[in-house]
């Protein structure tokens, strides 16, 4: 059956789907006032921006994996059904909670630089930035870390009661069967332009024999894909990282003027890293550390915010975007400087997540005027030490919880595929600093910490988090977005805990964007022209932005699991049972 143009709730449960405001009412996350509700289930949720993919993570739950089981294989089957973002040739985060230990774990497999990689790779004679080396050839893409990730992560924390290749088994038959083109694929194959049809590798399999886009009731067949899928299923990383695929991999990358090796991927680890954590207002925030920014800005915004009485203010309302804004200003001027890859840099991340530190930006917020971001420079932190990526949730029945952003950087990446592979490539190299005052294709800006080199991981704004309420699992969110996951990430946050919206009105609700660079207010279609003036007279400059992210998000009561799924992107779907 095709997919309708609009978001897709699936909930197998004895209950009804979209339950009555009279049934709901008791549940303190769905109000009788509720203008959009989200998805309910008792034993299992999966929300992802892709239907297939949530269907095949809840009928892992059913089969009695855990959480992380189900998040294999969503992630595996989203590298078929979602190939502008979900995939094996790219890199993420996974966050991991275990409620039987409640302890959460980050792992960060985030794609590495090549050892040939140097600092001045992606500058011109002149020492000036090439955008297209980092962003259209072979040198920006990075050592893929996916399936490492997920091989980890299964082995380490999966249920046991499942194997690899029973988690990849339905990610295979669909790229060996094929899937009807609809929806956001059909869309995106129609938006790509020429980064898919100037490789013949691509164009193959992405491109009707006429050279057209698949169109929408077209099917899509990645044999390719599937043997390589079959590969890993039967070794393991060794049927990534090693052998036929590695040197499908390399080819490529090499023909495209990159200079990847055999023993770059050879070499290749995901590593576990110890998570961000801190409190707002009377909830714990848990995210990923660096070389991830997200979760170090996600908590110093809302340190920031924590001592004004935003509720009173009004979601949305002038005066709480204008506190909001003025916050996000700090974080991203402290990550053009101090955040990088730690296994390079030291990046200061107690100071800054401190209270004390938030408490001295603070300070220089007027509640009356926006700072022009001229005026803005990074903060001293030291003194306080002691447009396509893709984010699925998962919580199973057991109260487990996993929330994972992976991503291929641009969307399909670099647009090549590894001839013989059905693997697309990142471009994820661009996420470094390649020189001061230049920005990459987010418009982010970066310094030294962030400076390219050999086997280093470059900076991320992804942001995969969780909150904790009274030390049990409540909230597990995270968003594709570029430069503005770490902002849609906050502002679930803040209308969840600040203004007691559930999970569907959190992520329905318009959202706003500053990084700095450019001095710009960005904002969603929705606010209100008396909103908008108010912001103008403080001094913002408010421009009208495509829609910001696209979260997936669930909340974890007691009783009940509700799920939401972004409408800003078609075919999402929060399933559970």
């Amino acid at each position: 059956m095709r997919l309708s143009t609009f978001l897709l709730c699936l909930a197998f449960a004895s209950t009804p789907l979209v339950q009555s405001r009279a049934q709901t009412a008791s549940e303190p996350v769905v109000s009788g006032y509720a203008r959009i509700l989200p998805v309910s289930a008792r034993n299992g949720m999966v929300v992802s921006q892709e239907a297939q993919a949530s269907r095949i993570g809840v009928e892992i739950l059913k089969r009695g994996g855990n959480a992380i089981d189900a998040a294999v294989a969503t992630g595996l089957a989203l590298a078929v059904t979602l190939p502008r973002a979900g995939n094996l040739g790219g890199g993420g985060f996974m966050l991991v909670y275990l409620a039987g230990e409640k302890k959460t774990v980050a792992i960060d497999y985030r794609e590495t630089a090549p050892a040939a990689t140097t600092p001045e790779m992606f500058l011109d004679a002149q020492g000036k930035f090439v955008p297209a080396k980092a962003q259209a050839s072979g040198l920006g893409v990075g050592v893929p870390g996916t399936v490492a990730g997920f091989v980890l992560a299964h082995a380490k924390y999966g249920s046991g009661k499942l194997t690899f290749a029973e988690l990849a088994a339905p990610a295979i038959k669909l790229a060996r069967e094929g899937i009807e083109v609809e929806g956001d694929l059909a869309f995106s194959l129609g938006e790509i332009g020429t980064r898919l049809t100037r490789y013949p590798s691509s164009r193959a399999i992405f491109l009707r024999p006429d050279g057209k886009p698949f169109q929408a009731g077209d099917r899509l067949v990645q044999a390719d894909l599937a043997a390589s899928l079959e590969a890993i299923a039967r070794d393991g990383a060794a049927g990534f990282y090693q052998g036929e695929t590695a040197q499908k991999i390399v080819k490529a990358v090499r023909d495209a003027n990159g200079v990847m090796t055999l023993d770059d991927l050879a070499s290749y680890r995901a590593i576990e890293r110890a998570p961000v954590r801190g409190l707002y207002r009377d909830r714990e925030i848990v995210s990923m550390p660096p070389p991830s920014s997200g979760g170090v800005h996600v908590l110093q915004i809302l340190n920031i915010l924590e001592a004004f009485r935003l509720a009173d203010l009004g979601q949305n309302s002038a005066a709480s975007l204008h506190l909001m804004t003025e916050a996000m200003k700090l974080a991203y001027a402290d990550r053009e400087i101090w955040l990088g890859d730690p296994d390079f840099t030291k990046v200061p991340v107690a100071g800054l997540v401190s209270k004390d530190y938030a408490a001295s930006l603070r300070s220089r917020i007027s509640s009356e005027r926006a700072r022009p971001s001229d005026e803005i420079k990074p903060g001293d932190p030291l003194p306080y030490e002691s447009d396509q990526t893709t984010h699925f949730s998962v919580v199973d029945s057991q109260g487990n919880g996993v929330a994972n952003t992976y991503t291929l950087n641009f969307s399909y990446g670099l647009g090549l595929v590894a001839e013989g592979s059905g693997i697309l490539l990142n471009n994820e190299l661009d996420d470094f600093a390649a020189t001061a005052g230049a920005p990459n294709a987010f418009g982010l800006l970066g310094g030294e910490a962030n400076a390219p080199g050999p086997r280093k991981r470059p900076l991320s704004s992804m942001s995969p988090a969780m909150v904790f309420n009274g030390g049990e699992l409540e909230l597990v969110t995270g968003s594709p977005g570029g430069s503005r996951i770490i902002t849609t990430v906050v502002q679930i946050i803040s209308n969840v805990i600040d203004h007691g919206m559930n999970a569907a009105e959190a992520s329905e609700a318009v959202r706003v964007h500053h990084q700095l660079h450019p001095d710009e207010l960005r904002i969603e279609r929705g606010l209100s022209i008396d909103t908008i003036r108010l912001l103008e007279a403080k001094g913002h400059v408010v421009r009208l932005q495509r829609a910001m992210g696209s979260a997936q998000t669930i909340h974890r009561t007691p009783t009940m699991l509700y799920g939401a799924a972004d409408t800003r992107q078609t075919g999402t779907a929060a399933v559970g049972y």
